[in-house]
Protein backbone atom coordinates (compact mmCIF):
# COMPACT_ATOMS: atom_id res chain seq x y z
CA UNK A 1 0.00 0.00 0.00
CA UNK A 2 1.48 3.62 -1.10
CA UNK A 3 0.68 6.61 0.71
CA UNK A 4 -2.28 7.67 -1.96
CA UNK A 5 -4.04 4.66 -1.29
CA UNK A 6 -4.09 4.97 2.44
CA UNK A 7 -5.60 8.29 1.87
CA UNK A 8 -8.32 6.83 -0.94
CA UNK A 9 -9.33 4.01 1.49
CA UNK A 10 -11.26 6.23 3.48
CA UNK A 11 -12.98 8.53 1.23
CA UNK A 12 -15.04 5.57 -0.20
CA UNK A 13 -18.59 7.01 -1.30
CA UNK A 14 -21.30 5.05 0.60
CA UNK A 15 -25.00 6.16 -0.48
CA UNK A 16 -23.48 9.15 -2.01
CA UNK A 17 -25.82 12.03 -3.06
CA UNK A 18 -25.59 11.80 -7.25
CA UNK A 19 -27.73 13.79 -9.03
CA UNK A 20 -28.49 14.75 -12.45
CA UNK A 21 -29.21 18.04 -13.75
CA UNK A 22 -31.00 19.25 -17.21
CA UNK A 23 -31.47 22.74 -16.84
CA UNK A 24 -32.46 25.52 -18.99
CA UNK A 25 -30.70 29.11 -19.15
CA UNK A 26 -30.61 31.17 -16.91
CA UNK A 27 -29.45 28.83 -14.27
CA UNK A 28 -28.07 28.33 -11.00
CA UNK A 29 -27.45 26.53 -7.51
CA UNK A 30 -26.45 27.52 -4.36
CA UNK A 31 -24.70 24.57 -2.50
CA UNK A 32 -25.00 24.69 1.06
CA UNK A 33 -24.84 21.16 1.71
CA UNK A 34 -21.85 20.90 3.83
CA UNK A 35 -19.94 18.42 1.93
CA UNK A 36 -16.67 18.62 2.53
CA UNK A 37 -15.86 17.05 -0.83
CA UNK A 38 -18.19 17.13 -3.93
CA UNK A 39 -17.79 16.34 -7.91
CA UNK A 40 -19.18 18.19 -10.79
CA UNK A 41 -19.07 17.38 -14.41
CA UNK A 42 -20.48 18.67 -17.19
CA UNK A 43 -22.67 16.18 -19.94
CA UNK A 44 -23.81 19.25 -21.88
CA UNK A 45 -23.13 22.83 -22.02
CA UNK A 46 -20.68 24.87 -19.90
CA UNK A 47 -21.04 25.99 -16.09
CA UNK A 48 -19.35 27.94 -13.61
CA UNK A 49 -18.34 27.36 -10.18
CA UNK A 50 -18.30 30.35 -7.86
CA UNK A 51 -16.84 30.36 -4.24
CA UNK A 52 -15.74 33.52 -1.78
CA UNK A 53 -12.11 34.07 -2.60
CA UNK A 54 -12.03 32.42 -5.72
CA UNK A 55 -12.47 33.49 -9.35
CA UNK A 56 -14.57 32.42 -11.26
CA UNK A 57 -14.28 29.00 -12.76
CA UNK A 58 -15.65 27.91 -16.42
CA UNK A 59 -16.24 23.93 -16.52
CA UNK A 60 -16.90 22.64 -19.86
CA UNK A 61 -18.45 19.98 -21.01
CA UNK A 62 -16.65 16.89 -20.17
CA UNK A 63 -14.66 18.24 -18.06
CA UNK A 64 -14.71 17.40 -14.11
CA UNK A 65 -14.49 19.58 -11.19
CA UNK A 66 -13.43 18.63 -7.38
CA UNK A 67 -14.77 21.12 -4.95
CA UNK A 68 -13.01 21.05 -1.51
CA UNK A 69 -14.57 22.33 1.49
CA UNK A 70 -17.42 22.67 3.38
CA UNK A 71 -17.72 26.41 2.43
CA UNK A 72 -20.85 27.54 0.53
CA UNK A 73 -20.34 27.86 -3.40
CA UNK A 74 -22.73 28.54 -6.48
CA UNK A 75 -22.98 26.35 -9.64
CA UNK A 76 -24.80 28.71 -12.52
CA UNK A 77 -24.79 29.25 -16.24
CA UNK A 78 -23.34 32.06 -15.89
CA UNK A 79 -20.96 34.17 -12.97
CA UNK A 80 -24.04 37.04 -13.06
CA UNK A 81 -27.07 34.93 -12.29
CA UNK A 82 -28.11 34.56 -8.74
CA UNK A 83 -28.92 31.24 -7.19
CA UNK A 84 -32.84 29.79 -7.50
CA UNK A 85 -32.32 26.66 -6.01
CA UNK A 86 -30.62 26.24 -2.75
CA UNK A 87 -29.09 22.72 -1.39
CA UNK A 88 -29.06 22.51 2.01
CA UNK A 89 -27.80 19.83 4.17
CA UNK A 90 -29.23 16.64 4.23
CA UNK A 91 -30.02 17.31 0.17
CA UNK A 92 -33.20 19.60 1.47
CA UNK A 93 -33.89 21.97 -1.25
CA UNK A 94 -35.75 24.89 -1.48
CA UNK A 95 -35.98 28.21 -4.07
CA UNK A 96 -34.40 31.49 -3.38
CA UNK A 97 -37.87 32.68 -2.00
CA UNK A 98 -37.49 29.87 0.67
CA UNK A 99 -40.03 27.44 -0.66
CA UNK A 100 -39.81 23.95 -0.52
CA UNK A 101 -38.44 22.30 -4.23
CA UNK A 102 -37.82 18.30 -4.85
CA UNK A 103 -35.26 17.37 -6.56
CA UNK A 104 -37.15 15.09 -8.74
CA UNK A 105 -38.79 15.15 -12.67
CA UNK A 106 -36.85 14.06 -14.72
CA UNK A 107 -36.84 10.54 -13.77
CA UNK A 108 -34.45 8.88 -11.85
CA UNK A 109 -31.50 10.52 -9.73
CA UNK A 110 -32.91 13.29 -12.47
CA UNK A 111 -34.52 17.11 -11.84
CA UNK A 112 -34.56 19.91 -14.03
CA UNK A 113 -36.81 21.22 -17.00
CA UNK A 114 -36.84 18.77 -20.09
CA UNK A 115 -34.66 15.87 -21.69
CA UNK A 116 -33.19 17.87 -23.98
CA UNK A 117 -32.12 21.10 -22.24
CA UNK A 118 -29.01 22.43 -23.24
CA UNK A 119 -27.25 21.71 -19.81
CA UNK A 120 -26.72 18.70 -18.15
CA UNK A 121 -24.85 18.27 -15.23
CA UNK A 122 -23.92 15.29 -13.04
CA UNK A 123 -22.76 16.26 -9.23
CA UNK A 124 -21.83 14.00 -6.18
CA UNK A 125 -20.84 14.24 -2.74
CA UNK A 126 -18.70 12.62 -0.02
CA UNK A 127 -19.82 13.29 3.31
CA UNK A 128 -15.51 11.60 4.33
CA UNK A 129 -15.89 12.04 8.40
CA UNK A 130 -12.69 10.23 8.75
CA UNK A 131 -9.22 11.63 9.74
CA UNK A 132 -7.37 9.69 7.32
CA UNK A 133 -9.32 11.44 4.67
CA UNK A 134 -8.51 15.24 6.17
CA UNK A 135 -4.98 14.66 5.41
CA UNK A 136 -5.91 13.93 1.65
CA UNK A 137 -8.48 17.15 2.04
CA UNK A 138 -5.47 19.18 3.66
CA UNK A 139 -3.41 18.55 0.52
CA UNK A 140 -6.08 18.94 -2.17
CA UNK A 141 -6.64 22.80 -3.79
CA UNK A 142 -9.75 24.60 -3.33
CA UNK A 143 -11.16 23.75 -6.83
CA UNK A 144 -9.24 21.01 -9.25
CA UNK A 145 -10.69 20.89 -13.01
CA UNK A 146 -9.44 18.69 -15.05
CA UNK A 147 -10.61 19.16 -18.73
CA UNK A 148 -12.21 16.61 -21.14
CA UNK A 149 -8.93 16.31 -23.56
CA UNK A 150 -7.01 14.92 -20.40
CA UNK A 151 -9.27 12.42 -18.96
CA UNK A 152 -10.75 9.20 -19.65
CA UNK A 153 -14.50 9.79 -21.55
CA UNK A 154 -15.54 6.32 -20.98
CA UNK A 155 -15.72 6.40 -17.04
CA UNK A 156 -17.98 9.84 -17.72
CA UNK A 157 -19.76 7.99 -20.30
CA UNK A 158 -20.39 5.11 -18.05
CA UNK A 159 -21.38 6.90 -14.78
CA UNK A 160 -23.81 8.87 -17.09
CA UNK A 161 -25.24 5.67 -18.20
CA UNK A 162 -25.65 3.99 -14.76
CA UNK A 163 -27.41 7.01 -13.33
CA UNK A 164 -30.52 5.89 -15.30
CA UNK A 165 -30.60 2.80 -14.04
CA UNK A 166 -32.87 0.59 -11.82
CA UNK A 167 -31.29 -2.86 -11.08
CA UNK A 168 -30.11 -4.44 -8.20
CA UNK A 169 -27.50 -2.76 -6.36
CA UNK A 170 -27.31 0.14 -8.41
CA UNK A 171 -26.60 2.50 -5.90
CA UNK A 172 -23.05 0.58 -4.86
CA UNK A 173 -22.13 0.58 -8.83
CA UNK A 174 -22.95 4.56 -8.76
CA UNK A 175 -21.07 4.56 -5.86
CA UNK A 176 -17.80 2.73 -7.01
CA UNK A 177 -18.03 4.68 -10.45
CA UNK A 178 -18.13 8.10 -8.69
CA UNK A 179 -15.13 6.72 -6.87
CA UNK A 180 -13.17 5.83 -9.89
CA UNK A 181 -13.78 8.79 -11.16
CA UNK A 182 -12.37 10.64 -8.14
CA UNK A 183 -9.25 8.70 -7.95
CA UNK A 184 -8.76 9.08 -12.05
CA UNK A 185 -8.75 13.66 -11.56
CA UNK A 186 -6.62 13.11 -8.36
CA UNK A 187 -3.91 10.78 -10.00
CA UNK A 188 -3.86 12.91 -12.75
CA UNK A 189 -3.54 16.44 -10.43
CA UNK A 190 -0.90 14.58 -8.37
CA UNK A 191 0.63 13.54 -11.44
CA UNK A 192 1.07 17.08 -12.52
CA UNK A 193 1.72 18.53 -9.31
CA UNK A 194 5.19 18.78 -9.46
CA UNK A 195 6.71 21.10 -6.24
CA UNK A 196 3.46 21.71 -5.43
CA UNK A 197 2.33 18.09 -4.73
CA UNK A 198 2.06 16.96 -1.51
CA UNK A 199 5.35 15.77 1.07
CA UNK A 200 3.72 11.91 1.03
CA UNK A 201 3.54 11.93 -3.19
CA UNK A 202 6.80 13.80 -3.78
CA UNK A 203 7.93 10.68 -1.34
CA UNK A 204 6.66 8.29 -3.26
CA UNK A 205 9.20 8.02 -5.90
CA UNK A 206 12.20 8.70 -3.84
CA UNK A 207 14.14 5.23 -3.99
CA UNK A 208 14.82 5.73 -0.58
CA UNK A 209 12.05 7.41 1.58
CA UNK A 210 9.16 5.42 -0.63
CA UNK A 211 9.72 1.77 0.23
CA UNK A 212 9.68 3.10 4.23
CA UNK A 213 6.66 4.44 3.77
CA UNK A 214 5.18 1.79 1.91
CA UNK A 215 6.40 0.03 4.33
CA UNK A 216 4.54 1.74 7.72
CA UNK A 217 1.49 1.72 5.85
CA UNK A 218 1.36 -2.03 5.15
CA UNK A 219 2.12 -2.59 8.39
CA UNK A 220 1.52 0.27 10.61
CA UNK A 221 1.29 -1.91 14.14
CA UNK A 222 4.64 -3.98 13.32
CA UNK A 223 6.93 -2.78 16.07
CA UNK A 224 9.13 -0.45 13.28
CA UNK A 225 12.44 1.37 14.85
CA UNK A 226 14.67 3.60 12.59
CA UNK A 227 17.23 0.94 12.08
CA UNK A 228 14.80 -1.73 11.04
CA UNK A 229 13.30 0.40 8.04
CA UNK A 230 16.68 0.95 7.33
CA UNK A 231 17.48 -2.59 7.30
CA UNK A 232 14.48 -3.12 5.18
CA UNK A 233 15.05 -0.42 2.39
CA UNK A 234 18.88 -0.82 2.30
CA UNK A 235 20.25 1.82 3.82
CA UNK A 236 21.70 3.23 6.89
CA UNK A 237 20.21 4.65 9.98
CA UNK A 238 21.83 7.94 9.50
CA UNK A 239 20.92 7.83 5.53
CA UNK A 240 17.26 6.90 5.78
CA UNK A 241 16.72 9.64 8.50
CA UNK A 242 18.28 12.52 6.95
CA UNK A 243 16.79 11.48 3.95
CA UNK A 244 12.94 10.88 5.08
CA UNK A 245 13.09 14.53 7.25
CA UNK A 246 14.27 16.01 4.22
CA UNK A 247 11.42 14.82 2.13
CA UNK A 248 8.86 14.48 3.90
CA UNK A 249 9.26 17.29 6.88
CA UNK A 250 9.48 14.67 10.03
CA UNK A 251 11.79 11.89 11.40
CA UNK A 252 10.42 8.71 10.65
CA UNK A 253 9.23 7.85 13.78
CA UNK A 254 7.35 10.92 14.08
CA UNK A 255 5.46 9.96 10.99
CA UNK A 256 5.02 6.43 11.95
CA UNK A 257 3.05 7.73 15.69
CA UNK A 258 1.43 10.41 13.49
CA UNK A 259 0.01 7.60 11.05
CA UNK A 260 -1.03 4.94 14.04
CA UNK A 261 -2.87 7.82 16.30
CA UNK A 262 -4.63 8.66 12.81
CA UNK A 263 -5.48 5.38 12.42
CA UNK A 264 -6.53 4.76 15.93
CA UNK A 265 -8.83 7.95 15.56
CA UNK A 266 -10.52 6.10 12.69
CA UNK A 267 -10.96 2.85 14.73
CA UNK A 268 -11.99 4.59 17.90
CA UNK A 269 -15.19 5.60 15.89
CA UNK A 270 -16.38 2.25 14.60
CA UNK A 271 -18.49 0.02 16.42
CA UNK A 272 -17.36 -1.19 19.85
CA UNK A 273 -13.98 -1.18 19.59
CA UNK A 274 -12.29 -1.62 23.00
CA UNK A 275 -9.20 0.69 23.71
CA UNK A 276 -7.25 -2.06 24.44
CA UNK A 277 -8.29 -3.79 20.59
CA UNK A 278 -7.11 -0.24 19.09
CA UNK A 279 -4.33 -0.11 20.27
CA UNK A 280 -2.91 -4.02 19.50
CA UNK A 281 -4.17 -2.58 15.79
CA UNK A 282 -2.02 0.70 15.36
CA UNK A 283 1.07 -0.80 17.06
CA UNK A 284 0.90 -0.14 20.73
CA UNK A 285 1.06 -3.00 23.69
CA UNK A 286 -1.30 -1.76 25.60
CA UNK A 287 -4.09 0.42 26.30
CA UNK A 288 -2.47 2.77 28.29
CA UNK A 289 0.68 3.57 25.94
CA UNK A 290 -1.68 4.48 23.40
CA UNK A 291 -3.72 7.05 26.13
CA UNK A 292 -0.47 8.23 26.20
CA UNK A 293 0.80 8.65 22.99
CA UNK A 294 -2.64 9.75 21.87
CA UNK A 295 -3.23 12.56 24.72
CA UNK A 296 0.08 13.72 23.73
CA UNK A 297 -0.51 14.30 20.15
CA UNK A 298 -4.13 15.05 20.24
CA UNK A 299 -4.34 17.03 23.11
CA UNK A 300 -7.04 15.14 25.18
CA UNK A 301 -7.84 11.40 25.79
CA UNK A 302 -9.18 8.53 23.63
CA UNK A 303 -12.20 8.54 25.45
CA UNK A 304 -12.67 12.25 25.47
CA UNK A 305 -12.26 11.91 21.72
CA UNK A 306 -14.74 8.92 21.51
CA UNK A 307 -17.20 11.12 23.15
CA UNK A 308 -16.47 14.13 21.00
CA UNK A 309 -19.28 14.71 17.94
CA UNK A 310 -17.92 12.11 14.95
CA UNK A 311 -18.35 15.25 12.15
CA UNK A 312 -15.75 17.62 13.52
CA UNK A 313 -14.78 20.78 11.59
CA UNK A 314 -12.66 20.33 7.85
CA UNK A 315 -9.52 22.20 7.20
CA UNK A 316 -10.47 25.41 4.84
CA UNK A 317 -8.22 24.70 1.82
CA UNK A 318 -6.17 27.36 0.09
CA UNK A 319 -7.91 29.11 -2.10
CA UNK A 320 -6.59 28.28 -5.33
CA UNK A 321 -7.90 27.35 -8.58
CA UNK A 322 -5.84 24.19 -10.56
CA UNK A 323 -6.45 23.53 -13.83
CA UNK A 324 -4.87 20.50 -14.77
CA UNK A 325 -3.93 20.44 -18.58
Amino acid sequence: MDALTGLLDGPRARGAFLLRSVLDPPWSLGIRDGSPLSLITMVRGDAFVLKDGFPPARVGAGDVAVVNGVDPYVVADDPGTAPQVIIHPGQRCEMADGSEVTLTGQGVRTWGTRPDAPAVMISGTYQMHSEVSRRLLVALPGLLIRPAEAGDRTLIDLLVREMTGTEPAQDLVLDRLLDLVLVSVLRSWLAAAGDDAPAWQRARTDPVVGPALRLIHDDPAYGWTVASLAARTGVSRASLARRFTEVVGESPMAYLTGWRITLAADLLRQGDATLESVARRVGYGSAFALSTAFKRERGVSPQEYRRRPAHAPHPSPLPRVVRLT
